[in-house]
């Protein structure tokens, strides 16, 4: 997440309540995750085991709840929760914004875009040409959508990611304030469910087709010509690279890189990254061809013992 204009340090740290190193004017451009990070963004950590991996990224401030040495050309902002003090930035430069009009008076509607009753479009959305929004489809605040896009009933873009932190008393949730960003030539099927990013964007891009009753988990990239078929449930910050085929009922695990063209057969649990080109099924996840093979000479144990004891 970018702001609107560049803050100081100094100003961050007012906003949270928080001690902080470094120049009072230190530049302060944005805020993400520590996959997305770049220069100029916030991070934050709130556990020794990543605090090498936060100190050592791209970004340039990091929110951390212990005093270290900061490196150089970085600066920290000392809080006793970061999680806390990073959903506080959130809501403060992503505020919810309610709205009482069907379809927001901020949203961009482009021509012969067909709208049918009952869709919900929010703010700051910005909808391409030739575009069908079906009756019942839910789009949240600042999603992108491109030209001959078509969404079915019961659709959902832009809800919160599912990403929580465990307390004594129960869950905090870490607020998205990131977007739902679809290509060109999208074809999304009836009662799918597309989570925003918590920082940055969940993408889907030109020409690929998404069938009903498919999850996708914040900060997700689908590539370009993906074809991913009913009830396959992904992950957050998973990346699919262009033309991937995904059959049916298929999981991941979040965090993982399906390879461009690979094809997941039904039911598979990709649970690691995988190459392109090739074909996988199975729980957890195996290539197709290989096991196939492998289960062919199981098959073969029963003869092979036979033929022993006749040697006997």
């Amino acid at each position: 997440m970018k702001f609107p204009k560049p803050y100081s340090l100094k100003d961050i740290a007012a906003i949270i309540s928080t001690d902080y190193v470094g120049a009072d004017d230190f530049p302060v451009n944005g805020m993400n995750e520590i996959h997305v990070v770049e220069s100029g963004d916030i991070v934050f950590v709130d556990h020794p085991k990543y605090y090498d991996k936060a100190l050592e990224s791209a970004a340039t401030i990091v929110l951390i709840n212990k005093q270290v040495k900061c490196p150089e050309g970085k600066a920290l902002l000392i809080s006793d929760d970061p999680f806390r003090d990073f959903n506080k930035l959130t809501q403060y430069f992503k505020p919810f914004q309610p709205t009482t009009a069907t379809i927001s008076p901020l949203a961009k509607i482009g021509v012969n875009t067909v709208i049918q009753p009952n869709a919900f479009v929010g703010n700051n959305v910005e909808i391409g040409d030739n575009c069908i929004i079906h009756a019942n489809v839910s789009i949240y605040d600042d999603t992108i959508i491109g030209n001959n896009v078509t969404i079915h009933s019961g659709t959902v873009l832009g809800a919160n990611g599912f990403y929580y932190k465990k307390r004594p008393d129960g869950y905090d949730q870490l607020l998205s304030g990131g977007r739902v960003v679809i290509g060109d030539h999208v074809d999304i099927g009836a009662c799918c469910t597309i989570d925003k990013g918590v920082t940055g964007d969940t993408t889907i891009g030109d020409g690929s087709k998404l069938d009903n009753q498919i999850q996708v988990g914040h900060d997700t990239i689908i590539g370009k010509k993906c074809l991913i078929a009913s009830q396959t449930g992904i992950a957050g910050c998973v990346v699919i690279e262009d033309e991937v085929t995904i059959w049916g009922q298929v999981g991941t695990a979040s965090g993982i890189t399906i390879g461009a063209k690979a094809v997941v057969q039904a039911q598979a649990g990709v649970t690691k990254s995988i190459e392109g080109g090739k074909a996988y099924w199975g729980t957890p996840i195996l290539e197709a061809r290989q096991e196939l093979k492998r289960l062919a000479s199981i098959k073969q144990i029963p003869r092979i013992l036979e033929e022993l004891k006749k040697l006997k």
